[in-house]
C-alpha cells in the first residue's frame, strides 16, 4: 500500500455480484446480467449492472427517444434524406424554433411545430427522470441531494427554452436543437444584449463553475494523497477521525490556512456546483426582460468604463442639407 500513488484504481474488488435489496411487490425487475469490467474497474466499481428502470424510467426513456427521433429526422430531412450529408453536416444541422411572427402560438409543423413538439417530449422526459431520482432516493432511505442538484440544471434548461421565451412573448427567443447552432445562438445572444460578460449573474455563474472544478479537483487529490492511510473511507473518517483525516487537515491548514472537514467539503462542492446553473439561469432570465444592454448597464453602475471620445462626432448624412 506504500506504493499506492496512482490516480487510477490499482486495487479492484472482485467477488460475488451484488444484487442489492429486494424490490417492493409490483415493481418492475432489475434488467441485465451483471458482469465485471477490468477497464471500468480502473476508474470505479468493476461491476456493471443490473440496472433498475422502473415505470418512471421506462416512460422517461420513451419520451426522450421520441424527442431524439423528432430532432434527428428533421435534421435528416434538411439534407434531403442523404445519409452521407447527414453524417458530414451533423454538427451544423439544427431544429430551429418558430419565427417571431408566431409569438407564443402554435406554428405549423414545418415552421417550428416540430421544435415545439420535440421540446415538449424532452421536457417531459427530463422531469419524469427527476421524479425517478427523487423516488429512488426516498425508497433507499437516502437524502435527496442528487435530485435537487439535478433540479438546478433543469432550472437553467427551462429558463432557456420555456420560461424566458414566455416572458419575452415569443418562442423564437428559445435555443435551437443542434451542436454548433446552439453555440451560435449563445454568441448571438451575448452580442445582441451588449456582451453577457457584463451580466453580474453570469459572472457569479462562472465563479461557481471554476470554483466547483477547483474544489472537486483539490478534494479528490487530497483523498487520493491519503488513500494509503484509508482516506477513501470518508464516512469512517468523518465520524472517527484517523491518520488520513488528520494529515489531510494539517496539509490544508499549512498550505491554505483553512481546513474543510471530511464532511463539509462535500457541502462546499455541492453548493458551488448547484449555484452555477442557478445564477446562470437568473442572468439569462433578466436579459431582454429587465436589461436590454449589459455593457450600458455596467457603465451606469460603475462596473465598466465608457469608451473615451477621441474622434469627433460624425453627423448623420440623412440629417444634413
Amino acid at each position: 500500500m506504500a506504493e499506492y500513488q496512482n490516480i487510477f484504481t490499482q486495487v479492484q474488488v472482485r467477488t460475488a455480484h451484488e444484487f442489492e435489496p429486494a424490490l417492493p411487490v409490483g415493481a418492475l425487475p432489475r434488467e441485465g446480467k451483471p458482469f465485471l469490467s477490468y477497464w471500468l474497474g480502473k476508474i470505479g466499481d468493476a461491476q456493471v449492472g443490473p440496472i433498475y428502470l422502473g415505470y418512471s424510467g421506462v416512460i422517461s426513456l420513451l419520451f426522450g427517444f421520441i424527442a431524439f427521433e423528432i430532432i434527428g429526422l428533421n435534421m435528416w430531412a434538411s439534407v434531403n434524406w442523404s445519409p452521407i450529408q447527414f453524417i458530414r453536416q451533423l454538427p451544423w444541422l439544427a431544429l430551429e424554433p418558430p419565427s417571431p411572427k408566431y409569438g407564443i402560438h402554435i406554428p405549423p409543423m414545418s415552421e417550428g411545430g416540430w421544435w415545439l413538439l420535440a421540446g415538449f417530449f424532452l421536457t417531459l422526459s427530463i422531469l419524469i427522470w427527476w421524479a425517478r431520482i427523487y423516488l429512488r432516493a426516498r425508497e433507499m432511505k437516502m437524502g435527496t441531494h442528487v435530485a435537487w442538484a439535478f433540479a438546478a440544471a433543469i432550472w437553467l434548461y427551462l429558463v432557456l427554452g420555456f420560461i424566458r421565451p414566455l416572458m419575452m412573448g415569443s418562442w423564437s427567443e428559445a435555443v435551437p436543437f443542434g451542436i454548433f447552432p446552439h453555440l451560435d445562438w449563445t454568441a448571438a445572444f451575448s452580442i445582441r444584449y451588449g456582451n453577457l460578460f457584463y451580466n453580474p449573474f453570469h459572472m457569479l455563474s462562472i465563479v461557481f463553475l471554476y470554483g466547483s472544478t477547483l474544489l472537486f479537483a483539490m478534494h479528490a487529490a487530497t483523498i487520493l494523497a491519503v488513500s494509503r492511510f484509508g482516506g477513501e473511507r470518508e464516512i469512517e473518517q468523518a465520524v472517527d477521525r484517523g491518520t488520513a483525516a488528520e494529515r489531510a487537515a494539517l496539509f490544508w491548514r499549512w498550505t491554505m490556512g483553512f481546513n474543510a472537514t471530511m464532511e463539509s467539503i462535500h457541502r462546499w462542492a455541492w453548493w458551488f456546483a448547484v449555484l452555477c446553473p442557478l445564477t446562470g439561469g437568473i442572468g439569462i432570465l433578466l436579459t431582454g426582460t429587465v436589461v436590454d444592454n449589459w455593457y450600458l448597464w455596467a457603465i451606469k453602475h460603475g462596473v465598466a468604463p465608457s469608451y473615451p471620445h477621441i474622434f469627433p462626432i460624425v453627423p448623420d448624412p440623412a440629417l444634413t442639407q
